[in-house]
């Protein structure tokens, strides 16, 4: 029995290892501004995916008519994300669909259905997990503002490591035992938290807060911690602090201190759980987006689900693509253009928290996805 655990953990730390020595040599940041033509893919997904990300496209095109036409922008349609696809294939992102997608530069993805126990899909890996990982998008970006509130925060959820690194590589060692495993390198560690203060600085937000939970989780999470501590060092006009993700949840409820947070630096399942809590205090996951950046790559998506009930029902046409939109804000400021950003946030804005003239309840009752589109382009056109 101990010879092919060990064997099985042999496997996984050489390949970790070897992980580590591509971040040693990965270059620069991609600078659009030099592409002759940017690339932007259009991922569907599965369940209410194509229906939220076809929206998108359409706002994304309008807002880039004038590059289109120029030849400077290109959409391209990736299909192949499906469940059904992904599990014929027996892989999180087929090889083909893998290669489209690493002929764009940056890629706006609908919600992909990931297998749990019970399922009647293989154990396959969640394609989100094995896209940051194949792309190495380090860095998941998830902004949360509610004015009335006092609350603008920006979480940076480290993307590659922690619990999720090797996520279906546990090991089912007897009927009685199982075992999961969490990674955390210093190159991984160094990069997501030196984005974070680096984004503090650029934007003059004054704090950034640590969230683990290093006093139980030792070794992984301590040198989390730790190098959060070394590099904090280097931004001496920010305040840092740090918080254990269980009182971190409660904070994040606390109306007299919620509102003292900023910018937060996680591990990735505890940034998967927070952005979660606090998307809901923004009025649900379906009202925030998401950015996955890399040095080469960059994908943007909502942070919900895919609601396949919607689609068994026959209610996708009626899907609210307020997350997906709020991604392609931040697909915008990523590259380059802040003031088509800063229209397309000002008009969802305005007809999600303001006006509300037209409102999707999910159900005939209200508006469908396309009749939101059309109204948040209306607004866009009379912020021109």
């Amino acid at each position: 029995m101990l010879q092919p655990l060990s064997e099985h953990m042999e496997k996984i730390i050489r390949s970790q290892l070897a992980r580590i020595e591509r971040m040693k040599n990965e270059g620069d940041f991609v600078d659009y501004d030099a592409l002759p033509k940017l690339v932007i893919g259009i991922c569907g997904g599965d369940g209410i995916g194509p229906a939220i990300t076809a929206e998108g496209e359409r706002v994304l095109r309008f807002l880039l008519a004038d590059d289109v036409a120029a030849g400077k922008v290109e959409f391209r349609n990736i299909d192949g994300l499906t469940i059904e696809n992904r599990a014929a294939c027996g892989k999180a992102i087929p090889d083909d669909v893998l290669a489209e997608i690493k002929a764009c530069h940056v890629i706006l993805k609908g919600p992909t259905t990931t297998p749990k126990a019970g399922d009647p899909w293989p154990n396959i890996e969640s394609a989100n997990v094995a896209m940051r990982k194949e792309l190495d998008l380090f860095a998941n970006v998830r902004p949360i503002k509610v004015p009335e509130k006092n609350i603008d925060w920006v979480f940076f959820r480290e993307n590659t490591e922690g619990s999720y690194a090797v996520g279906s590589q546990g090991i089912h060692v007897t009927d009685d035992l199982a075992i999961d495993f969490c990674v955390t390198t210093t190159q991984g560690t160094e990069r997501i938290i030196r984005l974070a203060f680096e984004y503090a600085k650029k934007t003059g937000r004054k704090r950034v807060t640590a969230v683990t939970k290093a006093n139980i989780i030792k070794t992984t999470d301590g040198k989390f911690l730790n190098i959060f501590e070394k590099i904090a060092k280097e931004y001496p006009d920010i305040e840092h602090d740090d918080w254990f993700i269980d009182i971190m949840t409660a904070k994040l409820l606390d109306e007299k201190r919620r509102s003292d947070f900023s910018v937060l630096v996680l591990p990735n399942l505890y940034g998967d759980i927070l952005t979660d809590e606090a998307a809901e205090i923004q009025g649900g996951v379906g009202t925030a987006g998401s950015a996955n950046i890399g040095k080469r790559y960059a994908m943007f998506e909502a942070i919900h689900g895919s609601a396949p009930r919607m689609v068994e029902e026959g209610r996708a046409q009626y899907a609210d693509p307020s997350s997906i939109l709020r991604a392609c804000v931040m697909l915008l400021e990523h590259i380059g253009k802040q003031k088509e950003a800063e229209k397309l946030e000002k008009a969802l804005d305005i007809c999600t928290l303001t006006e509300r003239k037209v409102v999707i309840t999910g159900r005939s009752t209200g508006a469908t996805g396309a009749e939101f589109s059309d109204y948040v382009m209306e607004t866009v056109a009379k912020l021109a």
